[in-house]
């Protein structure tokens, strides 16, 4: 079997990644992994203090620089990224803290979509986001929350247009990511979109291999990191009655800290084949990961799947086999179930959220008709793409891989 590989990168492509390395080469400075000329970046002219309490914030950034630095085996492109989510990030730290009268508990507990990765979150996420009772943030709310406060809907689609430009980009570097995961400005996106800021995220290993700062991260409290995207979403409520939908495979691992930001949040929590959970998340990290990357070696990321997987899942059973478990309602939801029997799954989420049922077969069928599943081809991967023994697996990790 031959293992996987990158997909082919088309001239434009290759291009754009010729011409940020003659750039890196030019000016090495501007791709320097260092946390005090990032700082400063962030900063331009604010007063530093506006950062806040350096014990929640400076080592999760020096943590995530150093990392990718030493183990992302990073391109000019990767650098660059990296480079930038930190600038981005403590920028959203000084924006947000300006706005901290905002940070509230939330009028009604939201409904988090959850599980291992590619168990059919984004598309139960999508289709309950298409509900007009519900509301499910866009990448650039997620990202600048603050820009968006008091926007009139000229101003709101100025600001998600302006999003365009980076998925474009995206598109043209790695098109074969939209075969593994769809995205755009105007899809539902997921919640460690906005939890950059305090530099404790699992979503950042999805995109660069960071295997010393998923270690670091694994004895980190994220209570802060929850209680800032709270705040994140008190900022962008307008008040009109719709109930928060968020999602997001990394809350498998934080569902404390969740219920501590969000007590009473209804989680819909899926399950799925757990060779296929590991097989298909490592194939999306190696796509991801191929974008900033030239070095990607998929048995490398099928190690760090597996292993990030059954952390997740230990945590989450440990939660819901303890004291705290009441303080969330979690309905559990099997995969198959979600692609062959759709109306039930939603018949149940509404019932578990106390929401009235909607006309679910209509409400799928349009679904379908506005996002055709294989509209940009099928995604197809092995476990032994990824070096995966599928006996192995199951061994270790059956035993997390179900409700408690």
């Amino acid at each position: 079997m031959t293992p996987w590989h990158p997909p082919q990168r088309t001239p434009q492509a290759q291009a754009v990644y010729a011409a940020a390395e003659s750039d890196r080469a030019a000016r090495p400075d501007a791709y320097a992994l260092d946390p005090e000329p990032v700082i400063a970046a962030a900063l331009r002219d604010a007063d530093p203090a506006g950062l806040g309490d350096p014990a929640l914030w400076r080592e999760g950034l020096d943590r995530y620089l150093a990392s990718a630095d030493e183990d992302g085996r990073l391109n000019a492109l990767g650098t660059r990224m990296v480079r930038g989510t930190a600038v981005a990030g403590l920028r959203a730290r000084l924006a947000m803290d300006r706005l901290r009268h905002t940070d509230r508990p939330l009028d009604t507990p939201p409904v988090v979509i959850t599980g291992g990765w590619r168990t059919g979150t984004t598309f139960l996420y999508r289709l309950l986001a298409t509900d007009p009772r519900l509301r499910a943030p866009l990448p650039a709310e997620l990202a600048v929350p603050w820009k968006f406060r008091g926007a009139d809907a000229e101003r709101r689609a100025e600001l998600i247009d302006a999003g365009a430009a980076a998925n474009d980009l995206l598109d043209l570097l790695n098109p074969a990511l939209s075969t593994v995961h769809g995205h755009g400005p105007r899809l539902p996106e997921e919640c460690v979109v906005a939890m950059n800021s305090g530099f404790r995220n699992w979503g950042f290993s999805a995109t660069v291999r960071l295997d010393g700062y998923s270690r670091w991260l694994a004895g980190q409290d994220l209570t802060d990191t929850y209680r800032r995207h709270r705040h994140v979403l008190a900022t962008l409520d307008d008040a009109d009655g719709r109930r928060w939908l968020l999602k997001a495979p990394a809350h498998t691992a934080e569902l404390s800290s969740l219920a501590a930001a969000f007590p009473g949040a209804c989680v819909i929590f899926l399950h799925r084949d757990i060779v296929q959970t590991v097989a298909s998340g490592a194939s999306l990290f190696c796509v991801f990961r191929s974008t900033y990357s030239d070095h990607v070696d998929p048995a490398d990321v099928g190690r760090f799947q597996t292993d990030q997987t059954e952390l997740w899942l230990r945590r989450a059973h440990d939660f819901r086999t303890g004291d705290r478990a009441g303080s969330l309602t979690i309905v559990d939801i099997d995969y198959d179930d979600l692609v062959h029997d759709t109306a039930a799954v939603l018949d149940r989420v509404y019932a578990a959220a106390g929401l009235e049922p909607e006309d679910a077969t209509g409400m799928i069928d349009r679904y379908h008709a506005d996002h055709p599943r294989t509209a940009k081809g099928a995604h197809r991967y092995t476990p032994q793409d990824f070096a995966l023994d599928e006996a192995a697996v199951r061994a270790r990790l059956t035993r997390w891989a179900g409700p408690p």
